[in-house]
């Protein structure tokens, strides 16, 4: 009787080891969906600790830098980040992508298919950004001026959101970067997993509705768009969080200025699939204290964790953070509090299986492009202490991620026993 006992505790703990975590629980393969607030990569839930680098495809675009490339990513990987969010726009201007509306430098493209293969073999996900709200890389200005050249009443840069010409321009980029084929990896862009999510555009703003009706139009329009081409990869609409009409007892946390968006509203929109936000209290509140853009820091990041978890029940990404060492006073002990606030409330969020899930600082870089180095820039390799703090978080995202991996599984090899007891009763009672 002892021996059968123990044989059955062995078997048991084997099956549990098995079903502990399987190949999938912690795997980079595969499409990352949402399931309620949380996302989530082959029935597993998953967490973006990650970066920016927004000079992926222009430095890639050059053979002879590419290892930059592999380097970044390589650095990555190494300090356990999971996600990139990068350019896949540059309009007009010198070397661009799109040098005319539906014209492309394939030396370009070839870049970022270069880095989308790096990502990939580094298991690193990518979030591609269509366009910019800004002049630099072309932006709303250049797609303006392009219908502006065909004959179109244009004459502000919000015409970008309203103009029938300029949104097909849009369109029909968003159609050409979806049905891109890589030359690397031999995959079109809309069947890619390496690709996380897609986001309408970087920053969106018109300001010249405060209302925030032209935004929003502008995101049902596009973000319906986006998935009738490609129902494999989520969506996001490149906001940085400043609330509107639908929330004004929230408007008095915005910084000042008018933005023409709406948090609520504009991410309760069919198609947005997940929710962000941006934060720079140094470049806002550039006259405040210290500790004056703390606080703003910590009511701003409670403030939309909590509408993201409680309003619009959508997992939400702290898309854009950093500190500026091109301030005055700065010290490497400021950034460190500032990456230490927005990883604790992530962390904080995400152990209880809340909304927030992750956090991408800008930017990353390494070295050789000083030229992107904007005071923002963090190169991986040189230690220090804001680089341990990016460290740890992944360090713990990955255990609170295999602690739920454990859950589900021993729920699924409960389940799986259940079905088999009934099984055998059935075969018993059947005999």
């Amino acid at each position: 009787m002892k021996l059968l006992c123990l044989f059955l505790f062995l078997t048991i703990v084997i099956q549990l080891s098995c079903w502990e975590l399987g190949a999938d629980a912690l795997s980079s393969n595969g499409f990352v969906r949402t399931k309620g607030v949380q996302f989530s990569l082959n029935g597993y839930p998953y967490y973006a600790n990650g970066f920016n680098a927004y000079w992926l495809m222009y430095v890639a675009s050059d053979p002879s830098q590419r290892s930059k490339i592999s380097t970044a990513f390589q650095d990555a990987s190494r300090h356990g980040l999971t996600v990139a969010r990068t350019w896949a726009f540059s309009d007009g201007g010198y070397r661009a992508l799109q040098y005319s509306p539906g014209s492309y430098n394939e030396d370009m493209f070839q870049g970022l298919d270069f880095a989308l293969a790096e990502a990939r073999r580094h298991g690193i996900k990518i979030i591609l950004s269509f366009a910019n709200n800004y002049e630099s890389f072309g932006g709303r200005k250049q797609y303006v001026d392009w219908a502006r050249s065909r004959g179109r009443p244009v004459s502000s840069e919000d015409d970008f959101f309203t103009d029938s010409l300029v949104k097909d321009f849009y369109k029909n980029h968003i159609k050409a970067v979806l049905n891109r084929f890589n030359t690397f990896t031999k995959v079109h862009y809309k069947d890619d997993p390496t690709i996380m999510a897609w986001e309408l555009m970087n920053e969106p703003r018109c300001p010249s509705d405060p209302s925030g009706r032209t935004i929003q139009a502008w995101i049902t329009e596009m973000a319906a768009h986006v998935k009738s081409l490609d129902r494999n990869h989520l969506l996001e609409a490149g906001l940085e969080g400043f609330y509107g009409q639908s929330s004004p007892q929230s408007k008095t946390l915005n910084p000042p200025g008018q933005f023409g968006t709406d948090f609520i509203a504009n991410n309760r929109i069919p198609g947005i699939d997940f929710v962000t936000v941006h934060s720079y209290p140094d470049e806002w509140f550039p006259d405040s204290s210290e500790q004056s853009q703390m606080d703003f820091l910590n009511k701003w990041l409670d403030a939309h964790i909590q509408d993201a978890q409680n309003v619009l029940h959508k997992p939400i990404i702290l898309a854009e953070f950093g500190k500026s060492m091109k301030k005055p006073g700065y010290t490497p002990a400021q950034r460190d509090i500032v990456f230490n606030t927005v990883y604790s409330k992530i962390y904080g969020s995400a152990k209880r299986g809340g909304a927030a899930a992750g956090g991408l600082f800008w930017q990353l870089l390494v070295n050789g492009i000083d030229n992107f180095q904007d005071g923002y820039g963090i190169i991986l390799s040189q230690s220090s202490s804001t680089v341990n703090v990016i460290s740890q978080q992944s360090r713990k995202l990955t255990l609170i991620r295999k602690i739920f991996a454990r859950m589900i599984n021993v729920e699924k090899w409960k389940r799986a026993r259940g079905q088999g007891q009934v099984r055998k009763r059935g075969h018993n009672i059947k005999n």
